[in-house]
């Protein structure tokens, strides 16, 4: 494991919600972590838990998961850069699965960290804090997209909102995207069919919006795919423009490719 490497795609999300500077950021470099190696469906923390360590995701995708349902209702998905159980730092016990989608890659890291660094730097507090109101935010659009959008919509707009979260860390810039799901996961993150799910993905393909090939989405036209979904980025907080404080991390960065 590369030096830097449980810290960059943090820095790159905290610095695409708030201003903040490279002396904060360098503040990640104190960071104590122990470092996971997921397989896929394998369950970090379970419904009844007490989280003591806050798990930030640097590889590959994870999710929550309604411990009550059947079929494993999907009720939001993390990208690198996220940290999945933000909330726990407030409020312990933990109140569904957390798991991996496909293998992935996290460092577990004490709350006592994040809250000394928020004592630290004001600005990395305030960052914090808006990457909670972020999570809010989207799980109240998920709740909109669940309850008002017909199933071809809400396959386009979680796409449309991955894939933007995705760009705010680096990633997925030319709209190619390692799949966050099988096509059952979509079901489960839509509350559709498995089938449902499979013939709508085949409707965007029919209407030339996406290629998914394996394990790969490609968006081919992402203009049509944001105006068929009504995407609106502005819940996810990305700031439009900013000066990319985390650039001066980059020297003690590993650069890596989500698989």
């Amino acid at each position: 494991m590369q030096a830097g490497f449980a810290f960059s795609k943090l820095a790159d999300r905290l610095a695409s919600l708030a201003p903040v500077t490279a002396d904060d950021l360098h503040l990640l470099a104190d960071m104590a972590s122990t470092i996971a190696h997921l397989g896929s469906r394998q369950t970090v923390l379970r419904h009844g838990d007490d989280a003591t360590q806050c798990c930030l995701l640097l590889q590959g995708y994870l999710s929550w998961q309604d411990a009550e349902s059947a079929d494993g209702q999907i009720t939001s998905i993390h990208v690198p850069g996220d940290i999945a159980n933000l909330h726990t730092l407030h409020r312990p016990r933990v109140d569904g699965n957390l798991i991996a989608l496909g293998p992935a890659i996290v460092a577990l890291v004490p709350h006592r960290f994040f809250h000394d660094l928020s004592a630290r730097s004001p600005a990395m507090s305030r960052a914090l804090l808006l990457m909670l109101l972020t999570d809010h935010a989207i799980q109240r659009n998920w709740t909109v997209n669940l309850g008002s959008r017909d199933a071809l919509t809400r396959v386009a707009h979680l796409l449309c909102e991955i894939t933007a979260r995705l760009q705010s860390v680096g990633l997925a810039r030319d709209f190619r995207l390692p799949s966050p799901f099988t096509q059952s996961d979509l079901a489960a993150a839509c509350s559709i069919s498995p089938v449902h799910a499979n013939r709508t993905i085949q409707e965007l393909r029919r209407c030339n919006l996406l290629q998914w090939q394996g394990k790969t989405v490609m968006i081919t036209d992402w203009p049509a795919l944001v105006r068929l979904a009504s995407f609106d980025p502005t819940y996810l907080g990305i700031r439009s423009s900013h000066e990319d404080a985390s650039s001066h991390l980059r020297p003690l960065t590993a650069e890596v490719a989500l698989v």
